[in-house]
């Protein structure tokens, strides 16, 4: 399979996975805090990296581990804190849809902090995917009107980390294979999020909790594979394609996300896919292959 193929493959199978993420948090938060949901992901998914991926360490240089500081703390450390937040107070489709301006944020930030150079076709299709995602959150809006919108700075904010991410690993550490970059990333975010586990006091409470135990199993699956495996894959996406080819993978998480909403009780109109057709021609546009 050829590096354009596979880049593809990688697009779909993570949009799978990271949209099934969004119903999986929302399962995980009926049980646990989201002090207790993002510090148990972190540690969870950083103990099977550092079972399978832990020599792969070795290959970083001193310069390498100034970087993967900044890309752990931005993309291994800070979001699965802030999406827990999040989805305290918004459904998991609205909160994966407000997740889709990562590409608009990833453009933005390559251009103006990594000297990235963008065609007018992708620039075209960042705002087509960004007003198809607009459309999706008014319609969200008109039909979940009792939900605190203030909590999407939450999701903006972890936007704007994973774009800050992408552009570090594809200009300071594309040379890396993609589990060295990601366990590296994982144990700095590692001991930080083991120490919040402890103050929270997980592990005093867990102790005959049955519902925090329920909790803990759709947990795991989004540790071990919405999060150490998709990680793996999403730097392995970056190394074969653009930094905006990689960051599309929000455009099309949201459909994904929405699925699992609905078949969880949360609502779907005709203007959510018709938003959602509207992203599809954006993530086409951006990434069309020149003739």
């Amino acid at each position: 399979m050829n590096d354009y193929n596979k880049k593809w493959l990688y697009l779909i199978l993570l949009s799978l996975v990271w949209g099934s993420s969004f119903i999986l948090i929302k399962k995980a938060l009926i049980g646990l805090t989201p002090i207790q949901l993002g510090g148990l992901r972190i540690v969870f998914a950083s103990l099977i990296l550092f079972l399978f991926g832990f020599r792969s360490i070795r290959t970083l240089s001193v310069k390498d581990w100034k970087w993967v500081t900044w890309a752990g703390l931005l993309s291994s450390f800070f979001p699965p804190f802030l999406f827990a937040l999040a989805q305290t107070q918004i459904d998991s489709g609205v909160t994966s849809i407000l997740n889709s301006v990562v590409p608009l944020l990833t453009t933005l930030v390559g251009v103006l902090l990594f000297g990235a150079l963008i065609t007018k076709k992708q620039v075209g299709g960042v705002f087509i995917g960004l007003a198809g995602t607009l459309a999706l959150v008014v319609a969200g809006m008109d039909f979940n009107p009792n939900q605190n919108y203030w909590y999407a700075i939450f999701i903006l904010l972890s936007a704007l980390a994973y774009a800050l991410n992408i552009n570090i690993i594809k200009k300071h550490l594309n040379h890396l294979s993609p589990l060295a970059v990601t366990t590296a990333s994982f144990s700095i975010a590692f001991l930080p999020a083991l120490a919040l586990v402890f103050y929270s006091g997980f592990f005093n409470e867990v102790q005959g909790n049955i519902t925090m135990q329920s909790s803990l199993w759709y947990l795991l699956i989004l540790a071990i594979v919405g999060t150490a495996i998709a990680n793996i894959f999403f730097n392995k996406l970056i190394q074969l394609s653009s930094p905006v080819f990689a960051a599309s993978v929000t455009y099309l998480i949201p459909l994904v996300a929405i699925f699992w909403g609905v078949l969880d009780g949360e609502s779907l109109n005709a203007y959510q896919l018709i938003g959602g057709v509207v992203i599809l021609l954006g993530v086409w546009m951006v990434n069309r292959r020149k003739k």
